[in-house]
């Protein structure tokens, strides 16, 4: 029998299941930062912060933008961190703690001048995002050095996500009623209040992943620090580059939609859904607050995307993980579009179009994650340099460009389509929120769609890499086969 060999590691690079499980809890913890700020931040910054969308559009593009510039400098400092626990778990102990402060302070509201408050906001959010990255490259880089073999980061993936659509319906059914609950009738007291339940939360997960998790994958070991050739054999990896232009644009999708679905709701579906008898009935009559709503809307959408994954490996083992991908983003697409389609009343439709584009979305950033783990292998196949953080930053960089361009060109549209928060809108602001959240995403994601079609690894070439890179491991560190 021949046992597998991982770089550094004895004959076995098998992970538990309670190591899976506490590093799918970190990712249950980046959840509630990231589902958070992308799907109720702007609505946070207009609504109760009190910036226009132009502003708030302004901050999100801008702040994301300059953040992103310093990803792949972690991604490059956590590849060449060394301790006695590896290079990428420290900044977990490290880093949750802050990270949870600079939450309670970007949804705290200041008794302050508005021109100070519009500094507040841009400090505060910065922080957030640095932090962020501070925590999740390292902990996303964790995946591609868990384990040497393609499967098992699959699992990992699979994992991963499971918890982050756990944490997404957490966000999404309880942030909205949990602020009115906590603020008792103030907002801006609500929202901070929740955000330290939220950071507490978040700093036991990512501390539990850190004491529960094993690092087994470590770079070839002639390779040596080198800035530049890190890049070059990076820029060299087409399959790399592939995934890193579909990750930026089908995060522009997403983002354009997510960033006014709270507004789409509150201003466009409005009181014919509030009233429809399905809903839970209220004692002055209505069927629902806007806030239930929305909640139903996002937790039911985050439980569809949470069964996608959980039958993801089933699907892709089937038809192999490109063309799952391609199927499952075209279903996202065309649900998306057909949104446009819906009326105020027809509340039932838009939910099932919705679960429908979830159910579908929710497999494809487990695969995407394990693509690029697939491309870090590929990498070091090619050049003999193996930079897990570095590529896995790009990751993030791309999701984080991606979210700021779609939250600019959402926003910045909103506003160009005559938006006034909590006021009424005009027929050409409601049917922008009716474009927003169908047409121009739908469209941006056609180009992810058509880029995908260029990814050259298929599972064959992975696993024909995959046995190579044991072997030539084996040989280097002199280990043995059995």
């Amino acid at each position: 029998m021949t046992a597998r060999v991982s770089q550094g590691v004895g004959p076995t690079p098998h992970v538990s299941l309670r190591e899976r499980l506490s590093y799918g809890l970190g990712d249950f913890a980046s959840g509630l930062y990231w589902q958070t700020v992308t799907v109720y931040l702007a609505f946070f910054y207009t609504d109760v912060f009190g910036l226009s969308a132009l502003a708030a559009g302004t901050l999100l593009g801008m702040s994301r933008s300059l953040d992103a510039l310093f990803d792949p400098v972690l991604g490059a400092i956590a590849d060449r961190t060394r301790t006695r626990w590896g290079s990428f778990r420290p900044y977990l102990l490290w880093m949750s703690a802050p990270l949870a402060l600079a939450g309670v302070l970007t949804f705290t509201v200041p008794d302050v001048a508005p021109g100070a408050r519009v500094v507040w906001a841009w400090v505060t959010f910065n922080l957030l995002m640095l932090l962020y990255t501070a925590v999740s490259i390292p902990y996303t880089a964790l995946l591609g050095v868990l384990s040497p073999d393609p499967a098992e980061r699959t699992t990992l993936a699979s994992v991963k996500f499971v918890f982050a659509f756990a944490a997404s319906m957490l966000v999404s059914a309880a942030v909205l009623p949990l602020c009115q609950v906590l603020g008792a009738g103030d907002a801006a007291r609500g929202w901070q209040r929740c955000f330290m339940l939220f950071g507490g939360l978040a700093t036991g997960a990512f501390l539990i992943s850190f004491f529960n998790t094993r690092e087994r994958v470590r770079p070839p070991p002639r390779q040596k620090a080198n800035v530049l050739g890190d890049l070059r054999s990076m820029f060299g990896n087409g399959p790399w580059l592939v995934l890193v232009g579909c990750t930026l644009l089908s995060n522009v999708t997403l983002a354009v939609r997510m960033s006014v679905i709270v507004h789409y709701f509150k201003y466009y579906v409005g009181s014919p859904a509030l009233d429809a008898p399905a809903l839970p009935a209220e004692p002055g009559g209505s069927g629902g607050s806007m806030e239930e709503l929305v909640a139903a809307f996002n937790t039911s959408g985050a439980l569809a995307s949470l069964c996608g994954v959980v039958l993801m490996p089933a699907f892709v083992r089937a038809v192999g993980r490109k063309p799952a991908f391609t199927w499952l983003y075209g279903a996202v697409l065309a649900s998306t579009l057909a949104v446009y389609w819906a009326r105020p009343d027809q509340v039932w439709l838009i939910f099932c179009l919705g679960l429908i584009s979830a159910f579908a979305g929710g497999p494809l950033s487990p695969l995407l994650w394990a693509m690029y783990a697939d491309t870090v292998d590929y990498a070091e196949w090619k050049t003999r340099r193996r930079s897990t953080g570095l590529v896995f930053a790009t990751v993030i960089l791309a999701s984080k460009q991606g979210w700021a361009i779609g939250a600019v060109v959402s926003l910045g549209l909103l506003s160009r389509f005559g938006f006034v928060a909590n006021a009424a809108q005009t027929p050409e602001s409601l049917h922008g929120l009716r474009v927003l959240v169908s047409v121009v995403p739908a469209a941006i994601g056609v180009l992810a769609l058509v880029l995908m079609l260029l990814y050259p690894l298929d599972d064959a070439r992975v696993a024909k890499i995959g046995a190579e890179l044991g072997a030539r491991r084996a040989v280097e560190s002199g280990g043995e086969t059995a």
